[in-house]
């Protein structure tokens, strides 16, 4: 093209038809998405692939479906990808403040500024201290606003001694939560015949009180089958590639916020168990 006042004309078509940060750079922007927890990404450096676990001040955690391991990312732009999509993770927003009443981790309505209750002379029983702390996390509010004190067992093959000194009445009922509650189990044994107008057994079909965390909750498709004849917790452990029960307890407790992470049968068991013990 011929110069004007001395300078070349843009041309029309070439790679200088527009400006460096016009339509080319907008069709490559990536959109921005919340890391919400359970979101399942890919981080393009490393191709580590897992589900958002937490945020930490240096970035996201993302914990593998397949081995529980965690690792730390920072949140640089377009550094992930959601499915086969380049994506942003920006921190969640804060939870704005319901306009309707708050509720527990049970969903029960919460009372607020309620006062201490003194403990009732009713009881719930659980098998062990991982019970209990689930229970605690979920239920808690609850418990104290009723008055309901749980306390263990660490096992229940002396239950029927267990029950005897408590001596039962219409004053002070008995709950207990038993894990691996199936016909033909020794706990279903045990537990046959136990049952009165003051006691009430109730429990789930899980092995372990870990499994009625639902497994989708802690980056899982499904709990892994352990072999029988080994302890479920050494082999769950191995699987997961955690050092210690203790430490991957932790962990899946952390991950539980509210009844809907749990499994029906557990949340159903406890429920009676209040109602029981509180009627």
């Amino acid at each position: 093209m011929a110069p004007k006042d001395g300078i070349p004309a843009r041309p029309k078509d070439g790679i200088l038809s527009g400006p460096i940060d016009g339509e080319w750079r907008q069709r490559r922007a990536v959109r921005s998405v919340e890391g919400t927890t359970g979101l399942l990404l890919t981080h393009l450096a490393s191709r580590f692939r897992g589900v958002v676990s937490r945020f930490e001040p240096d970035g996201v955690v993302l914990r593998s479906p397949n081995t529980g391991m965690e690792r730390l990312f920072r949140l640089l732009p377009a550094a992930f990808a959601v499915g086969q999509e380049p994506v942003t993770v920006v921190r969640p927003a804060p939870a704005r403040a319901a306009s309707g009443p708050v509720r527990t981790a049970s969903g029960s309505v919460a009372v607020r500024a309620a006062p201490a209750r003194v403990a009732r002379a009713s009881r719930i029983l659980v098998e062990g201290i991982h019970d209990a702390e689930l229970v605690e996390k979920v239920w808690g509010d609850d418990l104290r606003v009723e008055g309901v004190v749980v306390e263990r067992l660490d096992g229940i093959d002396d239950l029927d001694r267990v029950i005897a000194a408590f001596s039962p009445g219409p004053d002070a009922r008995l709950g207990v939560l038993v894990d691996h509650l199936v016909p033909g189990s020794k706990e279903q044994r045990i537990a046959s015949g136990l049952e009165g107008a003051h006691v009430r057994i109730a429990g789930t079909p899980f092995v372990d009180v870990w499994q009625a965390i639902r497994p989708a909750v802690v980056g899982l498709s499904a709990w892994p089958a352990i072999p029988r004849g080994r302890p479920w917790k050494e082999g769950i452990c191995e699987v997961m590639g955690a050092e210690s029960p203790g430490r991957l307890w932790k962990q899946l407790l952390g991950s539980v916020r509210t009844y809907a992470d749990l499994e029906p049968s557990l949340v159903g068991a406890v429920e009676s168990l209040i109602d029981f013990v509180t009627a």
